[in-house]
């Protein structure tokens, strides 16, 4: 833990003298993702909580006895998982040599997350609840490791640390504690409570799309797929993985804007 708070203090010296890193997380694939972002926290900060964050939760789903119960299940999501993580380098070269972790947690509940450095988790609901096809599948992974390339938990730890440097001020940084430090609560608190931004949900659906074409799935899914989620949502709370992104009917416009840049992709595998 001493480790993650040296590299926040080291961070915050960088911000309180204006010196806010800018990056380019990814290249722009045939999408076009070129926006630049303003990073706080070092990658390998936020490496280090997310690790600590996945172990966490992998513990506490074993000790329910809910961790990969089913075999064919966890398969299924491991093969199609792989398959969009080889297309991971046309976005992030590095991303080949990402240790990446493929678990299913048995659940209810409509949700899927994969953290910084490539930890996914997919809950047993989205599958069953929806009746997900591989390539509905395909597009929720490939969504969530479009997060993980754009590196958007750690730009969204980063305001949020920033936020709390212009409340406390900056003589606050000299008496940071481990609480306000704690990078691994916040990784967890930007997966399950925190939704990301409009704008980096665009590009997770953006890239995601690419990802799945050049996977060898057809990108057409990925409208049946939010289809499916706005039928979920009637008739009570929304799944929790639509409860922190935008309505479906604003991400289904801009699928379907994007589908003629990726789907000669796709037809290149077919």
């Amino acid at each position: 833990m001493r480790k993650v708070i040296v590299g926040i203090l080291a961070a915050a010296v960088v911000f309180v003298s204006g010196g806010c890193e800018t990056v380019s997380t990814t290249n722009a694939g045939a999408v076009g993702v070129e926006r630049k972002q303003q990073m706080l926290v070092p990658s390998e900060t936020i490496e280090q909580g997310a690790a600590e964050a996945y172990e966490a939760e992998l513990k506490a789903a074993r000790e329910k006895g809910v961790l990969n119960t089913d075999k064919a299940q966890l398969n299924r999501v491991t093969a199609i998982a792989r398959r969009i993580v080889s297309a991971t380098p046309v976005f992030r070269p590095d991303a080949a040599n990402w240790k990446w972790q493929f678990n299913v947690q048995k659940t209810k509940e409509l949700n899927a997350y994969c953290m910084p450095g490539g930890r996914i988790m997919v809950y047993s609901g989205l599958i069953d609840t929806l009746d997900l096809s591989d390539a509905e599948l395909a597009t929720v992974i490939g969504h969530e490791i479009a997060h993980a390339l754009r590196e958007h938990t750690r730009e969204r730890v980063s305001r949020a640390y920033a936020q709390q440097l212009v409340v406390s001020g900056a003589a606050a940084v000299a008496g940071v504690s481990e609480g306000t430090a704690n990078i691994a609560n916040m990784v967890a608190d930007v997966t399950f409570q925190l939704p990301f931004s409009r704008e980096q949900e665009s590009e997770a659906d953006t890239i995601g799309l690419e990802l799945m074409a050049r996977a060898g799935y057809d990108p057409h899914a990925a409208l049946t797929l939010w289809n499916k989620m706005a039928t979920a949502q009637h008739g009570g709370a929304p799944p929790k993985f639509l409860s922190t992104h935008p309505a479906p009917k604003e991400r289904i416009k801009d699928i379907q804007k994007n589908l003629p840049r990726v789907m000669p992709l796709y037809a290149r595998k077919n």
